[in-house]
Protein backbone atom coordinates (compact mmCIF):
# COMPACT_ATOMS: atom_id res chain seq x y z
CA UNK A 1 0.00 0.00 0.00
CA UNK A 2 1.40 3.36 -0.97
CA UNK A 3 2.00 5.73 1.92
CA UNK A 4 2.38 9.49 1.84
CA UNK A 5 5.18 11.07 3.75
CA UNK A 6 4.53 12.18 7.26
CA UNK A 7 4.87 15.68 8.50
CA UNK A 8 7.46 15.78 11.23
CA UNK A 9 5.24 13.54 13.30
CA UNK A 10 2.21 13.10 11.09
CA UNK A 11 0.16 10.06 12.08
CA UNK A 12 -0.20 6.79 10.16
CA UNK A 13 -3.40 5.68 8.42
CA UNK A 14 -4.26 9.02 6.77
CA UNK A 15 -4.72 7.39 3.37
CA UNK A 16 -6.48 4.49 5.09
CA UNK A 17 -9.37 6.85 5.79
CA UNK A 18 -9.71 7.49 2.05
CA UNK A 19 -9.27 3.88 0.95
CA UNK A 20 -11.82 2.60 3.44
CA UNK A 21 -14.65 4.85 2.20
CA UNK A 22 -17.57 2.99 0.60
CA UNK A 23 -17.57 2.84 -3.17
CA UNK A 24 -19.32 5.80 -4.81
CA UNK A 25 -19.81 6.99 -8.39
CA UNK A 26 -17.74 10.03 -7.48
CA UNK A 27 -18.25 13.63 -8.51
CA UNK A 28 -18.25 15.20 -11.96
CA UNK A 29 -15.01 14.78 -13.90
CA UNK A 30 -14.38 18.51 -14.19
CA UNK A 31 -14.72 18.94 -10.41
CA UNK A 32 -12.14 16.32 -9.44
CA UNK A 33 -9.02 18.50 -9.87
CA UNK A 34 -10.69 21.20 -7.80
CA UNK A 35 -11.61 18.68 -5.08
CA UNK A 36 -7.95 17.67 -4.86
CA UNK A 37 -6.86 21.32 -4.82
CA UNK A 38 -9.22 22.18 -1.96
CA UNK A 39 -8.34 19.14 0.14
CA UNK A 40 -4.60 19.57 -0.47
CA UNK A 41 -4.69 23.23 0.54
CA UNK A 42 -6.89 22.51 3.56
CA UNK A 43 -4.72 19.63 4.75
CA UNK A 44 -1.57 21.67 4.13
CA UNK A 45 -2.75 24.27 6.63
CA UNK A 46 -2.80 21.66 9.38
CA UNK A 47 0.39 19.94 8.21
CA UNK A 48 2.40 23.17 7.96
CA UNK A 49 1.11 24.37 11.32
CA UNK A 50 2.03 21.08 12.98
CA UNK A 51 5.61 21.17 11.70
CA UNK A 52 6.56 24.85 11.95
CA UNK A 53 5.35 25.49 15.50
CA UNK A 54 8.06 23.24 16.95
CA UNK A 55 10.74 25.17 15.05
CA UNK A 56 9.28 28.45 16.29
CA UNK A 57 8.88 27.34 19.92
CA UNK A 58 12.24 28.69 21.14
CA UNK A 59 11.41 32.12 19.73
CA UNK A 60 7.88 31.97 21.17
CA UNK A 61 9.16 30.99 24.60
CA UNK A 62 11.78 33.73 24.60
CA UNK A 63 9.43 36.47 23.33
CA UNK A 64 6.62 35.66 25.76
CA UNK A 65 8.97 34.79 28.66
CA UNK A 66 7.20 31.44 29.00
CA UNK A 67 8.22 28.51 31.16
CA UNK A 68 8.72 25.09 29.65
CA UNK A 69 5.20 24.18 30.81
CA UNK A 70 3.88 27.14 28.82
CA UNK A 71 5.75 25.93 25.74
CA UNK A 72 4.33 22.45 26.35
CA UNK A 73 0.79 23.81 26.39
CA UNK A 74 1.35 25.75 23.18
CA UNK A 75 1.79 22.34 21.55
CA UNK A 76 -0.54 20.29 23.72
CA UNK A 77 -3.58 22.59 23.67
CA UNK A 78 -3.73 21.99 19.92
CA UNK A 79 -2.98 18.27 20.16
CA UNK A 80 -5.53 17.75 22.95
CA UNK A 81 -8.47 19.10 20.98
CA UNK A 82 -7.28 17.53 17.72
CA UNK A 83 -6.73 14.06 19.20
CA UNK A 84 -9.83 13.99 21.38
CA UNK A 85 -12.27 15.38 18.81
CA UNK A 86 -10.99 14.03 15.50
CA UNK A 87 -13.28 11.00 15.50
CA UNK A 88 -16.22 13.26 16.40
CA UNK A 89 -15.25 15.57 13.54
CA UNK A 90 -15.29 12.69 11.08
CA UNK A 91 -18.72 11.57 12.26
CA UNK A 92 -20.06 15.12 12.07
CA UNK A 93 -18.95 15.35 8.43
CA UNK A 94 -20.68 12.09 7.55
CA UNK A 95 -23.90 13.23 9.20
CA UNK A 96 -24.14 16.96 8.48
CA UNK A 97 -22.22 17.21 5.21
CA UNK A 98 -18.52 16.79 4.59
CA UNK A 99 -18.04 20.05 2.70
CA UNK A 100 -19.98 21.97 5.35
CA UNK A 101 -17.87 20.60 8.22
CA UNK A 102 -14.68 21.02 6.15
CA UNK A 103 -15.49 24.70 5.58
CA UNK A 104 -16.46 25.20 9.23
CA UNK A 105 -13.15 23.65 10.30
CA UNK A 106 -11.22 26.00 8.00
CA UNK A 107 -13.05 29.04 9.34
CA UNK A 108 -12.43 28.08 12.98
CA UNK A 109 -8.82 27.12 12.27
CA UNK A 110 -8.12 30.38 10.46
CA UNK A 111 -9.79 32.63 13.02
CA UNK A 112 -7.81 30.85 15.72
CA UNK A 113 -4.61 31.25 13.68
CA UNK A 114 -5.13 35.00 13.55
CA UNK A 115 -5.73 34.98 17.31
CA UNK A 116 -2.46 33.06 17.76
CA UNK A 117 -0.58 35.65 15.72
CA UNK A 118 -2.05 38.49 17.80
CA UNK A 119 -1.69 36.75 21.19
CA UNK A 120 -0.26 39.21 23.76
CA UNK A 121 0.79 36.52 26.22
CA UNK A 122 1.18 32.79 26.71
CA UNK A 123 -2.33 32.27 28.10
CA UNK A 124 -3.97 33.88 25.08
CA UNK A 125 -1.76 31.87 22.73
CA UNK A 126 -2.66 28.59 24.45
CA UNK A 127 -6.38 29.38 24.26
CA UNK A 128 -6.08 30.20 20.55
CA UNK A 129 -4.12 27.00 19.94
CA UNK A 130 -6.92 25.01 21.58
CA UNK A 131 -9.40 26.64 19.20
CA UNK A 132 -7.07 25.74 16.33
CA UNK A 133 -7.27 22.13 17.48
CA UNK A 134 -11.07 22.21 17.31
CA UNK A 135 -10.85 23.54 13.77
CA UNK A 136 -8.29 20.90 12.85
CA UNK A 137 -10.50 18.13 14.27
CA UNK A 138 -13.21 19.21 11.81
CA UNK A 139 -10.91 20.04 8.92
CA UNK A 140 -8.54 17.06 8.72
CA UNK A 141 -10.97 14.09 8.71
CA UNK A 142 -13.41 15.94 6.45
CA UNK A 143 -10.72 16.64 3.85
CA UNK A 144 -9.87 12.93 3.67
CA UNK A 145 -13.56 11.95 3.62
CA UNK A 146 -14.22 14.35 0.73
CA UNK A 147 -11.60 12.56 -1.38
CA UNK A 148 -13.17 9.20 -0.50
CA UNK A 149 -16.63 10.47 -1.47
CA UNK A 150 -15.52 12.22 -4.68
CA UNK A 151 -13.48 9.46 -6.30
CA UNK A 152 -14.64 5.90 -7.07
CA UNK A 153 -12.43 3.13 -5.69
CA UNK A 154 -10.58 2.54 -8.94
CA UNK A 155 -9.44 6.20 -9.00
CA UNK A 156 -8.56 6.63 -5.33
CA UNK A 157 -5.01 5.33 -5.66
CA UNK A 158 -4.14 8.08 -8.12
CA UNK A 159 -5.96 10.70 -6.04
CA UNK A 160 -4.14 9.60 -2.89
CA UNK A 161 -0.82 9.72 -4.77
CA UNK A 162 -1.46 13.31 -5.88
CA UNK A 163 -2.60 14.35 -2.42
CA UNK A 164 0.40 12.60 -0.86
CA UNK A 165 2.88 14.20 -3.25
CA UNK A 166 1.76 17.73 -2.46
CA UNK A 167 1.58 16.86 1.25
CA UNK A 168 5.19 15.69 0.99
CA UNK A 169 6.21 19.00 -0.56
CA UNK A 170 4.53 21.10 2.14
CA UNK A 171 5.97 18.79 4.79
CA UNK A 172 9.52 19.21 3.55
CA UNK A 173 9.31 22.97 2.99
CA UNK A 174 7.13 23.85 5.99
CA UNK A 175 9.83 23.90 8.69
CA UNK A 176 12.25 25.77 6.42
CA UNK A 177 9.63 28.37 5.51
CA UNK A 178 8.56 28.67 9.13
CA UNK A 179 12.15 29.08 10.28
CA UNK A 180 12.76 31.77 7.67
CA UNK A 181 9.65 33.66 8.78
CA UNK A 182 10.83 33.51 12.40
CA UNK A 183 14.30 34.80 11.47
CA UNK A 184 13.24 37.43 8.93
CA UNK A 185 10.00 38.70 10.47
CA UNK A 186 8.45 37.16 13.59
CA UNK A 187 7.13 33.88 14.91
CA UNK A 188 3.68 35.43 14.62
CA UNK A 189 3.89 35.21 10.83
CA UNK A 190 3.74 31.40 10.89
CA UNK A 191 0.11 31.75 11.96
CA UNK A 192 -0.84 34.60 9.62
CA UNK A 193 0.16 32.59 6.50
CA UNK A 194 -2.95 30.47 7.09
CA UNK A 195 -5.23 33.40 6.19
CA UNK A 196 -4.57 33.54 2.40
CA UNK A 197 -4.53 29.73 2.20
CA UNK A 198 -7.92 29.60 3.91
CA UNK A 199 -9.52 32.19 1.62
CA UNK A 200 -8.37 30.33 -1.50
CA UNK A 201 -9.49 26.98 -0.09
CA UNK A 202 -12.95 28.24 0.86
CA UNK A 203 -13.44 29.84 -2.55
CA UNK A 204 -12.61 26.55 -4.29
CA UNK A 205 -14.67 24.47 -1.88
CA UNK A 206 -17.88 26.48 -2.21
CA UNK A 207 -17.49 26.84 -5.99
CA UNK A 208 -16.44 23.34 -7.03
CA UNK A 209 -16.58 20.75 -4.23
CA UNK A 210 -19.93 18.90 -4.13
CA UNK A 211 -21.64 18.29 -0.82
CA UNK A 212 -21.80 14.69 0.39
CA UNK A 213 -22.95 12.83 3.48
CA UNK A 214 -23.63 9.27 4.59
CA UNK A 215 -27.32 8.88 3.82
CA UNK A 216 -27.41 5.33 5.22
CA UNK A 217 -26.23 6.28 8.70
CA UNK A 218 -28.85 7.95 10.87
CA UNK A 219 -26.98 7.46 14.15
CA UNK A 220 -26.11 10.59 16.10
CA UNK A 221 -22.65 12.04 16.66
CA UNK A 222 -20.96 10.80 19.84
CA UNK A 223 -20.69 14.21 21.53
CA UNK A 224 -20.63 12.65 25.01
CA UNK A 225 -17.67 10.47 24.09
CA UNK A 226 -15.82 13.48 22.66
CA UNK A 227 -16.47 15.53 25.82
CA UNK A 228 -15.32 12.75 28.16
CA UNK A 229 -12.21 12.10 26.07
CA UNK A 230 -11.34 15.80 26.10
CA UNK A 231 -11.87 16.14 29.85
CA UNK A 232 -9.98 12.95 30.67
CA UNK A 233 -6.99 13.60 28.43
CA UNK A 234 -6.91 17.27 29.41
CA UNK A 235 -6.79 16.45 33.13
CA UNK A 236 -4.05 13.85 32.65
CA UNK A 237 -1.94 16.22 30.57
CA UNK A 238 -2.50 19.04 33.07
CA UNK A 239 -1.32 16.79 35.91
CA UNK A 240 1.78 15.68 34.01
CA UNK A 241 2.62 19.26 33.04
CA UNK A 242 2.35 20.85 36.49
CA UNK A 243 4.39 18.00 37.97
CA UNK A 244 7.54 19.72 36.66
CA UNK A 245 6.71 22.81 38.77
CA UNK A 246 5.02 21.31 41.85
CA UNK A 247 6.54 17.84 42.13
CA UNK A 248 4.87 14.47 41.72
CA UNK A 249 3.70 14.30 45.34
CA UNK A 250 1.72 17.56 45.22
CA UNK A 251 -2.05 17.11 45.79
CA UNK A 252 -2.89 19.10 42.65
CA UNK A 253 -0.86 16.69 40.52
CA UNK A 254 -2.42 13.63 42.11
CA UNK A 255 -5.91 15.14 41.92
CA UNK A 256 -5.59 16.03 38.23
CA UNK A 257 -4.30 12.57 37.32
CA UNK A 258 -7.04 10.89 39.34
CA UNK A 259 -9.75 13.07 37.77
CA UNK A 260 -8.36 12.29 34.32
CA UNK A 261 -8.32 8.56 34.99
CA UNK A 262 -11.93 8.66 36.20
CA UNK A 263 -13.08 10.64 33.15
CA UNK A 264 -11.31 8.21 30.82
CA UNK A 265 -12.92 5.27 32.64
CA UNK A 266 -16.31 6.92 32.08
CA UNK A 267 -15.35 7.41 28.43
CA UNK A 268 -14.70 3.68 28.02
CA UNK A 269 -18.00 2.88 29.73
CA UNK A 270 -19.81 5.37 27.52
CA UNK A 271 -18.28 3.88 24.36
CA UNK A 272 -19.42 0.41 25.41
CA UNK A 273 -23.06 1.53 25.49
CA UNK A 274 -23.22 4.34 22.90
CA UNK A 275 -25.42 3.61 19.84
CA UNK A 276 -22.77 5.09 17.54
CA UNK A 277 -19.49 5.21 19.50
CA UNK A 278 -16.56 7.27 18.25
CA UNK A 279 -14.28 4.39 19.31
CA UNK A 280 -15.97 0.97 18.86
CA UNK A 281 -14.41 -1.18 21.60
CA UNK A 282 -15.14 -4.39 19.72
CA UNK A 283 -12.30 -3.61 17.32
CA UNK A 284 -9.81 -4.26 20.11
CA UNK A 285 -10.83 -7.92 20.19
CA UNK A 286 -8.32 -8.35 17.38
CA UNK A 287 -4.89 -8.96 18.89
CA UNK A 288 -3.23 -7.49 15.82
CA UNK A 289 -5.33 -4.32 15.98
CA UNK A 290 -4.62 -3.89 19.70
CA UNK A 291 -0.92 -4.61 19.19
CA UNK A 292 -0.63 -2.21 16.26
CA UNK A 293 -2.21 0.57 18.32
CA UNK A 294 0.03 -0.16 21.30
CA UNK A 295 2.99 0.01 18.92
CA UNK A 296 1.69 3.33 17.58
CA UNK A 297 1.35 4.72 21.10
CA UNK A 298 4.95 3.81 22.02
CA UNK A 299 6.60 4.78 18.74
CA UNK A 300 4.81 8.10 18.28
CA UNK A 301 5.31 8.94 21.95
CA UNK A 302 9.05 8.59 21.35
CA UNK A 303 8.98 10.49 18.05
CA UNK A 304 6.89 13.40 19.29
CA UNK A 305 8.93 13.79 22.46
CA UNK A 306 12.20 13.83 20.53
CA UNK A 307 10.94 16.32 17.95
CA UNK A 308 9.66 18.66 20.66
CA UNK A 309 13.09 19.02 22.30
CA UNK A 310 15.33 18.82 19.24
CA UNK A 311 14.77 22.41 17.99
CA UNK A 312 15.74 23.77 21.42
CA UNK A 313 19.04 21.91 21.19
CA UNK A 314 19.71 23.05 17.62
CA UNK A 315 18.83 26.71 18.24
CA UNK A 316 19.85 27.32 21.85
CA UNK A 317 22.86 25.02 22.24
CA UNK A 318 24.22 24.60 18.74
CA UNK A 319 23.53 28.18 17.64
CA UNK A 320 21.46 27.37 14.53
CA UNK A 321 19.12 29.98 13.15
CA UNK A 322 15.47 28.98 13.00
CA UNK A 323 15.82 28.57 9.22
CA UNK A 324 18.77 26.20 9.57
CA UNK A 325 16.98 24.30 12.34
CA UNK A 326 14.03 23.78 9.98
CA UNK A 327 16.39 22.68 7.19
CA UNK A 328 18.04 20.21 9.58
CA UNK A 329 14.86 18.09 9.39
CA UNK A 330 14.99 17.77 5.59
CA UNK A 331 16.87 14.43 5.56
CA UNK A 332 14.17 12.93 7.77
CA UNK A 333 11.24 14.14 5.65
CA UNK A 334 12.91 13.53 2.27
CA UNK A 335 13.94 9.97 3.13
CA UNK A 336 10.42 9.16 4.25
CA UNK A 337 8.97 10.66 1.08
CA UNK A 338 11.50 9.03 -1.21
CA UNK A 339 11.08 5.60 0.34
CA UNK A 340 7.32 5.64 0.85
CA UNK A 341 6.50 3.55 -2.24
CA UNK A 342 9.38 1.15 -1.55
CA UNK A 343 8.31 0.71 2.06
CA UNK A 344 4.74 0.01 0.89
CA UNK A 345 6.09 -3.04 -0.91
CA UNK A 346 7.66 -4.44 2.24
CA UNK A 347 4.29 -5.70 3.44
CA UNK A 348 3.68 -7.53 0.18
CA UNK A 349 7.04 -9.29 0.44
CA UNK A 350 7.40 -9.92 4.16
CA UNK A 351 4.08 -9.18 5.84
CA UNK A 352 3.78 -6.62 8.63
CA UNK A 353 5.62 -8.38 11.45
CA UNK A 354 9.28 -8.06 10.42
CA UNK A 355 9.09 -4.46 9.09
CA UNK A 356 7.36 -3.47 12.35
CA UNK A 357 10.22 -5.04 14.30
CA UNK A 358 13.11 -3.80 12.17
CA UNK A 359 11.72 -0.29 11.53
CA UNK A 360 11.39 0.70 15.20
CA UNK A 361 14.83 -0.78 15.94
CA UNK A 362 16.36 1.47 13.27
CA UNK A 363 14.37 4.39 14.67
CA UNK A 364 15.71 3.59 18.15
CA UNK A 365 19.25 3.74 16.76
CA UNK A 366 18.46 7.22 15.39
CA UNK A 367 17.24 8.41 18.80
CA UNK A 368 20.38 6.99 20.42
CA UNK A 369 22.58 8.90 17.97
CA UNK A 370 20.82 12.14 18.92
CA UNK A 371 22.07 11.60 22.47
CA UNK A 372 25.75 11.57 21.42
CA UNK A 373 26.62 15.11 20.17
CA UNK A 374 27.92 17.67 22.62
CA UNK A 375 27.92 21.42 22.10
CA UNK A 376 29.34 22.44 18.72
CA UNK A 377 30.55 20.39 15.78
CA UNK A 378 29.47 20.02 12.16
CA UNK A 379 25.86 19.14 11.44
CA UNK A 380 27.02 16.43 9.01
CA UNK A 381 28.86 14.51 11.72
CA UNK A 382 26.49 15.19 14.63
CA UNK A 383 22.78 15.36 13.76
CA UNK A 384 22.71 14.32 10.09
CA UNK A 385 23.40 10.58 10.72
CA UNK A 386 20.65 10.50 13.36
CA UNK A 387 18.19 12.20 10.99
CA UNK A 388 18.97 9.64 8.28
CA UNK A 389 18.38 6.69 10.59
CA UNK A 390 15.22 8.27 11.99
CA UNK A 391 13.80 8.80 8.50
CA UNK A 392 14.76 5.29 7.39
CA UNK A 393 13.29 3.64 10.50
CA UNK A 394 9.99 5.49 10.25
CA UNK A 395 9.79 4.83 6.49
CA UNK A 396 10.15 1.10 7.12
CA UNK A 397 7.52 1.22 9.89
CA UNK A 398 4.66 3.38 8.65
CA UNK A 399 3.33 1.58 5.56
CA UNK A 400 3.24 -1.87 7.22
CA UNK A 401 1.67 -0.28 10.30
CA UNK A 402 -1.09 1.26 8.20
CA UNK A 403 -1.76 -2.03 6.45
CA UNK A 404 -1.70 -4.03 9.68
CA UNK A 405 -4.33 -1.74 11.20
CA UNK A 406 -6.56 -1.87 8.13
CA UNK A 407 -6.24 -5.65 7.65
CA UNK A 408 -6.85 -6.48 11.33
CA UNK A 409 -10.56 -5.66 11.14
CA UNK A 410 -13.47 -6.35 8.82
CA UNK A 411 -13.64 -4.06 5.78
CA UNK A 412 -16.75 -2.29 7.06
CA UNK A 413 -14.76 -1.16 10.13
CA UNK A 414 -11.67 0.00 8.23
CA UNK A 415 -12.58 3.68 8.44
CA UNK A 416 -13.11 3.53 12.20
CA UNK A 417 -9.90 1.51 12.64
CA UNK A 418 -7.78 4.01 10.73
CA UNK A 419 -9.39 6.92 12.56
CA UNK A 420 -8.67 5.36 15.95
CA UNK A 421 -5.04 4.75 15.00
CA UNK A 422 -4.65 8.37 13.87
CA UNK A 423 -6.17 9.62 17.12
CA UNK A 424 -3.89 7.39 19.20
CA UNK A 425 -0.80 8.73 17.43
CA UNK A 426 -1.85 12.29 18.28
CA UNK A 427 -2.68 11.42 21.88
CA UNK A 428 0.74 9.76 22.14
CA UNK A 429 2.40 12.99 21.01
CA UNK A 430 0.46 15.04 23.53
CA UNK A 431 1.34 12.72 26.42
CA UNK A 432 4.98 12.67 25.33
CA UNK A 433 5.34 16.44 25.43
CA UNK A 434 3.72 16.58 28.88
CA UNK A 435 5.52 13.67 30.54
CA UNK A 436 8.95 14.11 28.97
CA UNK A 437 8.78 17.82 29.73
CA UNK A 438 8.43 17.00 33.43
CA UNK A 439 11.30 14.51 33.19
CA UNK A 440 13.52 17.00 31.37
CA UNK A 441 12.95 19.74 33.95
CA UNK A 442 13.73 17.31 36.78
CA UNK A 443 16.99 16.18 35.16
CA UNK A 444 17.91 19.77 34.29
CA UNK A 445 17.37 20.92 37.87
CA UNK A 446 19.41 18.07 39.35
CA UNK A 447 22.26 18.57 36.86
CA UNK A 448 22.32 22.33 37.47
CA UNK A 449 22.34 21.86 41.26
CA UNK A 450 25.30 19.52 40.95
CA UNK A 451 27.29 22.04 38.91
CA UNK A 452 26.30 25.07 40.99
CA UNK A 453 27.26 23.29 44.23
CA UNK A 454 30.91 23.47 43.12
CA UNK A 455 30.75 27.26 42.72
CA UNK A 456 30.91 29.99 45.35
CA UNK A 457 27.69 31.85 44.60
CA UNK A 458 25.77 34.39 46.63
CA UNK A 459 22.41 33.18 48.02
CA UNK A 460 20.47 35.64 45.87
CA UNK A 461 22.21 34.30 42.75
CA UNK A 462 21.30 30.73 43.66
CA UNK A 463 17.71 31.80 44.24
CA UNK A 464 17.60 33.56 40.87
CA UNK A 465 18.98 30.45 39.15
CA UNK A 466 16.29 28.29 40.78
CA UNK A 467 13.65 30.61 39.34
CA UNK A 468 15.10 30.01 35.85
CA UNK A 469 14.84 26.20 36.05
CA UNK A 470 11.23 25.98 34.71
CA UNK A 471 12.38 27.74 31.51
CA UNK A 472 14.72 24.83 30.69
CA UNK A 473 16.62 25.67 27.46
CA UNK A 474 15.60 29.34 27.76
CA UNK A 475 17.05 29.66 31.29
CA UNK A 476 19.40 32.65 31.55
CA UNK A 477 22.22 33.70 33.84
CA UNK A 478 20.93 36.17 36.47
CA UNK A 479 21.72 39.78 35.47
CA UNK A 480 23.67 40.47 38.68
CA UNK A 481 26.36 37.98 37.64
CA UNK A 482 29.17 39.30 35.45
CA UNK A 483 32.72 38.57 34.37
CA UNK A 484 34.12 35.06 34.47
CA UNK A 485 31.31 33.83 36.72
CA UNK A 486 28.80 34.67 34.02
CA UNK A 487 30.65 32.53 31.48
CA UNK A 488 30.89 29.64 33.94
CA UNK A 489 27.18 29.78 34.77
CA UNK A 490 26.19 30.02 31.11
CA UNK A 491 28.22 26.88 30.45
CA UNK A 492 26.57 25.16 33.43
CA UNK A 493 23.11 25.97 32.07
CA UNK A 494 24.00 24.68 28.62
CA UNK A 495 25.53 21.46 29.91
CA UNK A 496 22.58 20.85 32.23
CA UNK A 497 20.11 21.18 29.36
CA UNK A 498 22.29 18.91 27.22
CA UNK A 499 22.13 16.28 29.96
CA UNK A 500 18.33 16.52 30.13
CA UNK A 501 18.15 16.31 26.31
CA UNK A 502 20.23 13.16 26.32
CA UNK A 503 17.98 11.55 28.92
CA UNK A 504 14.92 12.33 26.78
CA UNK A 505 16.58 10.77 23.73
CA UNK A 506 17.52 7.64 25.64
CA UNK A 507 13.95 7.31 26.91
CA UNK A 508 12.79 7.65 23.28
CA UNK A 509 15.27 4.92 22.35
CA UNK A 510 13.82 2.59 24.96
CA UNK A 511 10.25 3.27 23.88
CA UNK A 512 11.08 2.60 20.21
CA UNK A 513 12.64 -0.72 21.20
CA UNK A 514 9.55 -1.49 23.29
CA UNK A 515 7.39 -0.87 20.22
CA UNK A 516 9.50 -3.39 18.29
CA UNK A 517 8.95 -5.92 21.06
CA UNK A 518 5.23 -5.19 20.94
CA UNK A 519 5.23 -6.00 17.22
CA UNK A 520 7.10 -9.24 17.84
CA UNK A 521 4.49 -10.34 20.37
CA UNK A 522 1.26 -9.25 18.70
CA UNK A 523 1.54 -8.74 14.93
CA UNK A 524 0.70 -11.58 12.56
CA UNK A 525 3.51 -13.41 10.80
CA UNK A 526 3.75 -13.55 7.03
CA UNK A 527 2.41 -17.13 7.23
CA UNK A 528 -0.75 -15.77 8.82
CA UNK A 529 -1.01 -13.26 5.98
CA UNK A 530 -0.72 -16.00 3.37
CA UNK A 531 -3.39 -18.02 5.18
CA UNK A 532 -5.67 -15.00 5.27
CA UNK A 533 -5.18 -14.39 1.54
CA UNK A 534 -6.19 -18.02 1.01
CA UNK A 535 -9.44 -17.40 2.82
CA UNK A 536 -8.45 -18.85 6.22
CA UNK A 537 -9.35 -16.57 9.11
CA UNK A 538 -6.66 -16.24 11.78
CA UNK A 539 -8.25 -13.48 13.84
CA UNK A 540 -11.51 -13.39 15.70
CA UNK A 541 -13.83 -11.08 13.76
CA UNK A 542 -14.45 -7.67 15.23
Amino acid sequence: MHRPMLSLNRPPCDDGVVRSAPDTPGCAERAKPWVLAATILGSSMAFIDGSVVNVALPAIQADLAASVSGAQWVVNAYMLMLGALMLVGGSAGDRFGRRRIFALGIIIFTAASVACGLAPNTTALIAARAAQGVGGALLVPSSLAIIGASFPKEERGSAIGTWAGFSALTTALGPVLGGWLVDALSWRMIFFINLPLALITLAIAFRYVPESRDETNDAGVDWRGGLLATLGLGAVVYGLTIASDLGWAHPAVFGALLAGALALALFVRSEAHAPSPMMPLGLFQSATFSGANALTLLLYFALSGALFFLPFNLIRLQGYSATLAGAAFLPFTLIMGGLSRWSGGLFDRFGAKWPLIIGPVITAAGFALFALPGIGGSYWTTFFPAMVLLGLGMAVSVAPLTTAVMDAVAERHAGAASGINNAISRVAGMLAVALLGAVAVGVFEAALDERVAKLQLLPEVRQALEAEVPRLAEAEVPPQVDGADRTVLARALDESFLQSFRVVMLIATGLALASALCAALTIRTSRDRIARQSGISTTRPS
